[in-house]
């Protein structure tokens, strides 16, 4: 049987989802403005903001013999089954940590003292600080060299090919950055993760997918630990979400006379988790409206694949333009980081007559978020060798519109004029 391959999301379909976003084409301090800045925070779900509100003021803590205290307890038992829907992880551990960079820096921490001694590290250029500065830390601690696989600067990735050339069976640990936030170019986890346990079958493998989640499927299967940020995926700042595999457990810290697999440190939010089953319920109602069937998972595959979809053609629309609006390929001057290919939700880009601060003042001022890229510490492995000090960033989410996408290529036509 030939699956379907789902399209650009239905008109009706697509105000219906927009309703359920706070903020969605106004800003409270601006007024109205297209929102171009999905990759430093997606837009917030409206039941994400009302449980917010709920669960702050609630005064009952955890672990407590009374009504309240064990209605809290339902709620974190059923966001940690959500968690686990999420990542497709039957066993293993979820839990909630400070943010999304503080989740990896454990994640790296527990893989380097649960994997055996000595051996190396393994990552790459294409990863974000959290992941690098987390490996590069604590490889020093234990005495490990911290390897980078050199990702590609005209693609914007890092390949399977380019890891293997650095695998050997004395790799440890090694971390995969799911998504660029940088180019937008997605990494195949799978492939990458499979080279690795061919060549090193008990190194541990730590997944960043801070930028990936909102954007397609995440399954955990075949690596060791995944970290995401809910407040890029539709959710709100505060915690991020991890999840570890069994093998890890022997360099987690916890708490003397916890029960083991306990992976949080101290008393949660119960709002955390309430707000992770908002996302995932947003998700399980996408996928039936986009004609998935099935259990929750085979619900948030669809959603997944939805978002996908639109994103897609989204971005076809602003490379490769639409109508008698011409794409960023078409507008001269117009640089793209990592080339034209496919992407996770951003496109980074220069335009040779004016600065990147210029041009993110040029589209504020029509009414378009975007926001600038240094080379910094955030951004400097990918601009740093294309000899670049700046660049813009504009990033999108499947909630966004062909409407929108018109508006900005209108102003960019103009800004190269």
């Amino acid at each position: 049987m030939i699956e379907s391959t789902p399209g650009p999301m239905d008109p009706d379909l697509l105000n219906e989802v927009r309703g359920k976003f706070a903020h969605v084409d106004a800003c409270p301090f601006t007024g109205p403005r297209v929102f171009f800045e999905n990759a430093g925070g997606a837009l917030t779900l409206n039941s994400v903001v009302e449980t917010s509100a709920q669960y702050a003021a609630i005064p009952d803590n955890q672990g407590r013999d009374n009504p309240a205290s064990k209605a809290l307890m339902d709620v974190i038992a059923k966001g940690k089954e959500d968690m686990r829907t999420f990542f497709n992880a039957p066993d293993g551990q979820v839990f909630v940590g400070e943010s999304g960079t503080e989740v990896l820096f454990r994640l790296v921490r527990a893989a380097a003292f649960a994997s055996a001694g000595g051996g190396v590290m393994l990552g790459s250029t294409l990863e974000h600080p959290a992941s690098r500065s987390a490996m590069h830390h604590w490889a020093s601690r234990t005495g490990r060299e911290h390897v980078l696989v050199p990702h590609d600067d005209a693609t914007g990735t890092v390949t399977v090919g380019a890891y293997r050339a650095a695998l050997t069976p004395e790799v440890r640990v090694a971390t995969i950055v799911a998504t660029s936030p940088v180019t937008g170019k997605a990494v195949d986890v799978s492939a990458i993760a499979n080279a690795i346990r061919t060549a090193s079958p008990d190194c541990l493998i730590v997944v960043d997918g801070i930028q990936h989640a909102s954007h397609g499927r995440v399954d955990v299967t075949g690596v060791d630990g995944y970290a995401v940020s809910p407040y890029k995926m539709f959710s709100r700042h505060g915690y991020g979400v991890g999840w570890a595999s069994e093998r890890m457990e022997a360099g987690a810290e916890a708490l003397q006379g916890t029960a083991p697999g306990t992976w949080e440190l101290g008393t949660r939010d119960t709002g955390a988790y309430a707000t992770f089953s908002d996302v995932v319920d947003y998700l399980r109602w996408l996928g039936a409206e986009t004609g998935g069937t099935g259990d929750d998972r085979a619900l948030i595959e669809a959603a997944a694949d939805a978002i996908h979809a639109q994103e897609a053609a989204l971005t076809d629309a602003m490379l490769h333009g639409t109508g008698n609006h011409p794409g960023l390929t078409q507008i001269e001057g117009v640089t793209l980081i990592g080339g034209t290919g496919a992407r996770e939700g951003v496109i980074s880009l220069t335009l040779d007559r004016m600065p990147a601060a210029a041009l993110v003042d040029h589209l504020n001022a029509r009414g378009i978020r975007t926001h600038i890229r240094k080379n910094d510490h955030y951004c400097g492995n990918v601009l740093g060798p294309l000899g670049l000090e700046e660049c813009i960033r504009v990033s999108y989410s499947h909630y966004n519109t062909h409407a929108e996408v018109v508006q900005f290529l209108d102003a960019m036509a103009e800004a190269a004029r």
